[in-house]
C-alpha cells in the first residue's frame, strides 16, 4: 500500500490525508477520512473486491504489453510464467490464526509472474504453514504454457501430469535423485552446456513416452558450479532451457518490491480480512506503477515509487511528468520570502 509518507497507523493516514487540505478533490472527496472509517473498511469491506479490482486492473496492463509487441526475450511463442512464493512475517500475538512456527505467525503469498511484461498473473494468500506444492497442484495452466519452478515445487507425479495436459515445466533438479538415461544428446560445444540427457525417474511406474524427462547441465561462470535443469521439453536447445530458467529471478525481484519499495511488512490490521485486504491493495499499487512504468523504459521501479511519494498530491499531467520529471517550477517572485520570525 501507498501509505502517504510512510504512515504505519490509521490514525497516521487520517491526519495526513486531513492535512492536504482542497487537494482530495480530483480523488472525487470532499473531506478527508476518518480513523474510524478507516478502521470499518479493513475489517468489513470483503478482501474479495480487491481481488476483482486486481482483475480488470490485470487485464488494461496486458493489454499494453500486447500492444507494445515484438519485444520478446524469447523466440518461442509460448507463454512463460514463473510460479514462486515468499513468508510474510506476522505478530503472532496479534494474528493467532497465522501459526508459522512456535513464536512466529506468518502468511505466504503464492504468485504466478507473467514473463511478458513481468506482471502478477495470479496471487493466492495462504497461512505460512501451506506448502507451495499443495497450492501448485490446485493450478490450472494452458496447454504449452511454460512454466518456471524452484525445487520447492518437485513432484514426479504432479510432473507426468503437466506433461499429459501439454504443459511443460522447468527446475533444478534435487541431489540424490534416482534416475535411468534413455538418451544422451549431443552437447553444443559452446554455451557452457555440459550435457543434455532423457530420461526416466525409478519412482514412476511402468517407463513411458509421458514419464520421459530431460537433464540439461550447464557451467555457471560466475558462480564457478555447474547446474542441472530438470524439464519434459524435448524441442527447445539446452541453452534456452537454462535461460529460462535464469530468468526466474524475476520473480525474486517482484518480491523484494513489494517488501521494500510497497511496504508490505507493515499491516494495519490484525483480521485475516484486513491482512488480504493490504496485501491486495499492494498488488494493486503494484499494478498501477506497471501500468505507469511499461511506456517508460527508463524508469526504474524503486525510482518511480519513491518520486510518486512525492507527486501524488501535486497538481499535473502525471504522464507529462513521466517524460519530463525535473522541469523547472515556475518563480514566485525575484526576492526571498520571509517567514517572519524575526518580527
Amino acid at each position: 500500500m501507498l501509505l502517504p509518507a510512510g504512515s504505519c497507523a490509521l490514525r497516521e493516514i487520517g491526519g495526513g490525508l486531513a492535512s492536504c487540505e482542497g487537494k482530495l478533490r480530483h480523488l472525487g472527496l470532499t473531506h478527508a477520512l476518518k480513523r474510524s472509517t478507516l478502521a470499518y473498511a479493513k475489517a468489513h469491506r470483503p478482501w474479495q473486491l480487491y481481488q476483482r479490482v486486481f482483475g480488470q486492473l490485470l487485464s488494461r496492463c496486458q493489454s499494453v504489453v500486447a500492444g507494445r509487441g515484438g519485444r520478446r526475450k524469447f523466440r518461442f511463442k509460448n507463454k512463460l510464467i514463473s510460479l514462486d512464493s515468499t513468508v510474510v512475517d506476522l505478530a503472532l500475538s496479534l494474528r493467532d490464526w497465522a501459526h508459522f512456527r512456535r513464536t512466529k505467525g506468518a502468511v505466504k503469498l503464492h504468485l504466478l509472474l507473467d514473463h511478458d511484461g513481468y506482471l502478477p498473473h495470479f496471487a493466492v494468500i495462504t497461512t505460512g504453514k501451506t506448502s507451495d506444492i499443495t497450492v501448485a497442484r490446485s493450478l490450472d495452466f494452458d496447454p504449452g504454457t511454460i512454466l518456471v519452478l524452484d525445487r520447492a515445487y518437485i513432484d514426479y507425479d504432479w510432473f507426468v501430469n503437466l506433461s499429459r495436459k501439454g504443459v511443460y515445466f522447468v527446475t533444478r533438479l534435487k541431489a540424490g535423485a534416482a534416475f535411468e538415461v534413455v538418451e544422451q544428446r549431443q552437447a553444443p560445444e559452446r554455451n557452457h552446456v555440459l550435457g543434455d540427457r532423457v530420461i526416466f525417474f525409478y519412482s514412476q511406474a511402468q517407463p513411458s513416452r509421458e514419464h520421459f524427462f530431460r537433464l540439461v547441465e550447464v557451467f555457471d561462470p560466475d558462480q564457478k558450479r555447474k547446474l542441472v535443469f530438470l524439464t519434459n521439453d524435448l524441442r527447445l536447445a539446452a541453452r534456452t532451457i537454462a535461460d529460462i530458467y535464469w530468468d526466474c529471478w524475476q520473480v525474486e525481484l517482484f518480491f523484494k518490491a513489494l517488501e521494500q519499495s510497497l511496504k508490505i511488512k507493515s499491516f494495519l490490521g490484525t483480521s485475516v480480512n484486513a491482512v488480504k485486504t493490504q496485501i491486495g491493495t499492494v498488488l494493486i499499487a503494484m499494478l498501477l506503477v506497471r501500468h505507469l512504468q511499461l511506456p517508460s523504459f527508463d524508469w526504474s521501479l524503486s525510482n518511480l515509487v519513491t518520486l510518486l511519494r512525492h507527486q501524488l498530491f501535486a497538481y499535473c499531467d502525471l504522464y507529462a511528468w513521466l517524460d519530463v520529471r525535473f522541469h523547472p517550477r515556475p518563480l514566485l517572485g525575484d526576492r526571498q520570502l520571509e517567514l517572519g520570525f524575526t518580527r
